[in-house]
This record gives C-alpha cells, structure tokens and sequence, in this order.
C-alpha cells in the first residue's frame, strides 16, 4: 500500500466518525490519501480532523477556486488507484448506482476508473430494502467490492444488518484490491497455518503454541500481489483475511487431505502450519478421568505433508505438469538451525526452507528468519512477520518469473 494513491469518499453516516481510524491505517502503511467529504459527514466529523491524520487538503465542496482541487472538480479522479466509500449511506449508494454527480463526491466517483470499495453503513430495514439491494446489485456488476455491513447494535438501538465494517476489515479489502495487476496476478498459491489439534479424548488435545500468524501474513503478502489464494488454517484466533478461500481445518490428517486437495491446481505451495508430529494411535470415546497412577500415551507419527505432496505431485510428471511448481516449508527449530533447515530441503524436495528461532518466535509479532535453498544462506535479520512474509512473497514471484 506505500506510495499507492487512494481517494477516501466519506458520507453522512453516524458511523463517520469510524473513517478517521480507516484513514489512519491507510495512512500508517503509506498511502497517499484524499479525502472527499459529503456536506453530510463534514458536518459530523470535521475536514481539520481527516487533514490532520492524512496531511493532505480535504475536499467536501465542488467549485471552490480555493480549494485543494481548484476549479478542477475531479483532479482526484484522475489520480486514484482505488476509491472507498466508507461509511456509504443508503443514499449514497443509489447516486452511485444511478451515475448521479451533484457533490463533490459523487462527481469524483462518476470520472473515477479506479475499483471502487464501498462500505455500507445504515439502518438493517434500509439495507434490505429491495430499493437498496437493486442498487448494490448494479454496483458488484460492474465490479464494485462491497465490505460488510455488519451484525449488531445500531445507534438507534436496534440490532441487526447495517453496521460499518470494522476499519481494519476495510483496509484489508482495500490492500486485496490494490493487488489486482501484481506480480502474482493469475497464480494460486496455497498457504498452511497455524497448529494442528490432536484429539486425545473428547475434551483434550495435542498441540503447540503456533498462533498462526506467520502462515496468515504470508497468505495477505501474496494476495497484495495478485494471486487466488487458498489458506487453510488450523486453529487460531486470527480474523479470516479478505479476499481469499479460508479452509478450516483441526488434525494434521485434515491438514494432508486439504493440502493435497488445492494443490493440485497451485503454482505455489507455502507449508508454515505447525503441524503435530505424532497424535494418539487411538482417541479415547469418553472423558478420561484423573487418578493418582500414572498415564501412558501410546503416538504414532502424523504424515510428513511436505513428503505426501512430493509424492503425489512430481516435479515434473507429464500428467501433472510438475505443480505445484514452487515449494516452501519452515523449520522451528530450538539448535542448529541450519543444518536441520538444509537436512529438511534436501529430504522434503523444497525450492526454500524459511527457518525460524523457536520458542521465541511461535506468538510473538517478530521473527529472526533465514532463508536457506540448494545455492544459499540467507538471515533476513529481525522482523515484523509482515516483514518476513513480504520477503517470502517476493521470493516466490520472482521464482516464478524465473521458472516459466
């Protein structure tokens, strides 16, 4: 999103207030931001209070030779990569079905060319209104990206369908749309993540402390670059990403089956779920009660995913065309880290073995990653895990320049 030039079109909604912290987020990944009041939401939020988080002039009047746009009404039109209507009114959505410009506004959207976001925000009676969904039905045809709204508690009280997203759901569909046209545009690439759960009786498990977040980080990086992606997540407490098929799974034999599945079709497979090694041979049907003697947990190994998906995808099989073309595991390891990271390389048939510090790194935000192929060693130095999965993203795209 840094450096990407977004107009931000706010409306007369009591959720307006909401759109600073939209701004504001776009504004923190480095985006150049325009903001385009209604008189409607200027008179519920103040243009100083966009101009102060953007640094940037704010619009909310058309024909003012004095203001940032001059007498040039739809200078931001020309300039956007993406126009977001958050909140957008009930009314606001019907002038933009109906091409209507008469603000500045909806004339800034009437010139845009930009994919439009719009994020709805109004009573649940207004939003299923037939009048409305006829006008969000004509919007998505010509390609418009609806988020939201949501469930809950209205400012009237009421509860149901109308709530504006949350700001950080509208910014995520807004890096999702600005992805269109990336490196990766027309490649699938599917992404683990996450741990697995072992079930031991009905109430208990085997796991590992892996929050998840790594494997989520890289599914959002190669989105941000264009590809379909496919994220199958054991569980976490982590928002579904936008804008991608979110696969939920619990064992590692849920994980192989789903793995095997989507690969099939992937240009790219990223395998950073922590996946049990072992599970019980056999779940206990009822509870296990405690006692005072000791208890024996009989395991046997889980499948090597990496290893399955060698095996059912050769690298270069006439009938399946050698996909997924790119292979990329990680190693959590406690000692050696490299060596165990090549040892993985060799055995599991990777392109690249992202390996990572552990425990430190499993929960954390920040990662002190390597980066180890066939010709070299490469430590990417700490971290954000966003950071890390940038890195891992533009590793992959441009493997697969190189490869086809």
């Amino acid at each position: 999103m840094c450096g990407r030039r977004i107009v931000l079109g706010v409306s007369g909604s009591i959720a307006a207030y909401k759109a600073l912290a939209i701004a504001s987020e776009m504004a923190a990944a480095g985006a150049l931001i325009d903001v385009v009041l209604t008189d409607a939401a200027a008179a519920l939020v103040t243009p100083l209070a966009f101009q102060a988080i953007v640094h940037r002039p704010v619009v909310h009047r058309l024909g003012d030779p004095s203001g940032p746009m001059g007498m040039d009404h739809v200078a931001h039109a020309h300039t956007a990569e993406a126009l977001v209507v958050a909140p957008a009114t009930a009314h606001v959505i019907a002038r933009l079905a109906l091409g209507l410009a008469d603000d500045a506004l909806t004339t800034t959207a009437l010139a845009c060319r930009a994919p439009l976001v719009v994020a709805p925000a109004m009573e649940p009676d207004m939003w299923t209104h037939p009048a409305t969904q006829a006008h969000v039905a004509t919007l998505t045809a010509r390609g418009a990206v609806f988020v939201g709204p949501d469930d809950g508690r209205m400012a009237s009280g009421k509860h149901g369908q109308g709530r504006l997203a949350d700001p950080a759901v509208v910014v995520d569909h807004v890096r999702a749309v600005l992805g269109h046209g990336g490196p990766l545009t027309g490649r699938k690439v599917v992404v683990s993540a996450g741990p697995t759960r072992e079930p031991i009786d009905p109430v208990r498990y085997l796991s590992n402390h892996s929050s998840g977040r790594m494997g989520y980080a890289v599914a959002r990086a190669v989105r941000d670059r264009g590809a379909d992606v496919v994220l199958i997540s054991g569980p976490v407490d982590l928002a579904p990403p936008a804008a991608m098929t979110v696969v939920a799974v619990e064992t590692a034999r849920d994980m192989l089956d789903a793995v095997l599945t989507h690969a099939a079709t992937a240009d790219a497979v990223v395998m950073s779920a922590a996946v049990a090694d072992h599970r019980p041979i056999e779940a206990a049907a009822i509870k296990l009660k405690r006692s005072a003697a000791d208890l024996a947990l009989a395991l046997t190994p889980n499948p090597d995913i990496l290893i399955a998906l060698g095996a059912e995808f050769p690298r270069w099989s006439e009938d399946k065309r050698g996909r997924p073309y790119v292979r990329v595991g990680f190693a959590a390891e406690t000692h050696d880290l490299v060596a165990h990271a090549r040892d993985k390389l060799a055995r599991k048939s990777v392109d690249l073995i992202v390996a990572n510090p552990v425990p430190e790194t499993f929960g954390g935000r920040n990662s002190s990653a390597t980066f180890v192929t066939p010709d070299a060693v490469a430590p990417l130095g700490e971290r954000s895990k966003d950071g890390v999965a940038s890195a891992i993203a533009d590793w992959i795209a441009q493997r697969l320049a190189d490869m086809l």
